[in-house]
């Protein structure tokens, strides 16, 4: 009730990035600060590591984590990790930095729930991104933290050259992930969904996969597992065609979904409770196509516990979530991943479709 507060009284006046940049920061230091944590620690219940799930051979404490999106160079992993998120994947992170698209470029949509953004991959490119996980990855907090990068394509690099753009990010970033997430799902980058196609996304998935094993055997370390972030807007058969892809090349699995286009809210992706129903029905159809095996992270439209727990339900290995922190507050994660965790949380069985947004195809 306190954060709905402060969030009716000072962020829903702000602008939603300045908000978001204001939200980011005071979890960077949180992260940053071990006294600072010290003292949090008490808001946020201890997980079990007995009820954690094994995946990218490391223990996830609780199934849920957080979405690529919100840190997206990789700058406050700890901070988000001691709130109550099981794993942090970051990015979008892209080989070259870039501006993203011109404010304003996200917003909420308040009735709904929702988010509704055009950034465009804006982050600090591969290179410095990679530092930024060295160090990371060299103190004992940033050890603990199951981390995935998730990577785009360069807004500059020509469709027929994106298998080595993913290569090079790859490359650069594999050695300090638990997974690797291929996003060419995006609606924010102009022609990215076309790589989705099969016949285009197989070369991509090879090219990072060689340049990813490549860098890890140099650094002593296994081969990163790589899976696929699909949109929910695919068709059931160019979902199955994605599915069928990922088993043939031995990838890990996939990230279903990204934002929707389907929608009349304006530019950009829509994110939120709207997704519910399709980001399951996309996770039931890729467990039914892959079996068991393969990891599969659902996402989209998970505000409870028992969003979360349907995805599972569903057939997903783990859950991540967005938007929902936007408008639950700093201890969404926590109130998610207690019920999970307790073997509490019953599955939402009325998935919430009210919202005016067309059919997807079928």
């Amino acid at each position: 009730m306190f954060y709905r507060a402060v969030f009716s009284l000072i962020f829903k006046r702000m602008d939603p990035e300045k908000a978001h940049e204001f939200a980011f920061r005071a979890i960077e230091l949180y992260g940053h600060v071990p006294v600072i944590r010290r003292l949090g620690a008490g808001l946020i219940a201890p997980y079990r590591p007995s009820a954690g799930v094994k995946v990218f051979g490391r223990t996830v404490v609780a199934p849920f984590g957080l979405a690529a999106g919100f840190d997206k160079n990789a700058r406050a992993a700890v901070g988000l990790a001691h709130i109550g998120f099981g794993f942090v994947e970051v990015g979008t992170v892209t080989a070259l930095a870039q501006p993203g698209n011109e404010p304003p470029r996200l917003f909420r949509e308040i009735p709904i729930r929702s988010l509704r953004n055009r950034m465009g991959f804006n982050n600090d490119g591969a290179q410095v991104v990679a530092r930024r996980l060295d160090r990371l990855r060299r103190t004992k907090a940033g050890r603990e933290v199951v981390l995935g990068v998730n990577i785009g394509k360069s807004k500059v690099t020509l469709a027929q050259d994106a298998g080595m753009d993913y290569a090079t990010s790859a490359s650069l970033l594999a050695p300090y992930a638990d997974y690797l997430v291929i996003n060419v799902s995006s609606p924010n980058t102009p022609g990215l969904r076309d790589l989705q196609a099969v016949d285009s996304l197989r070369p991509i998935l090879e090219a990072t996969r060689h340049a990813a094993n490549i860098s890890t055997a140099r650094a002593g370390r296994p081969d990163v597992p790589i899976l696929v972030k699909i949109a929910p807007d695919l068709s059931d058969g160019d979902v199955d065609a994605v599915a069928d892809l990922v088993a043939e090349l031995g990838l890990a699995g996939v990230v279903a979904v990204n934002t929707t286009i389907n929608h009349d809210l304006g530019p950009g992706g829509l994110s939120g409770p709207p997704e519910l129903p399709r980001g399951l029905s996309v996770v039931r159809r890729v467990r039914a196509r892959l079996g068991e095996g393969f990891v599969i992270i659902g996402c989209g439209g998970i505000t409870t516990a028992g969003d979360a727990q349907a995805y599972l339900d569903a057939g997903a290995t783990l859950v991540q979530g967005y938007t929902g922190f936007i408008y639950e507050g700093p201890l969404w994660a926590s109130r998610v991943n207690l019920p999970l965790v307790r073997g509490t949380a019953v599955a939402t069985t009325d998935p919430r479709t009210d919202y005016g947004l067309g059919s997807f195809d079928s």
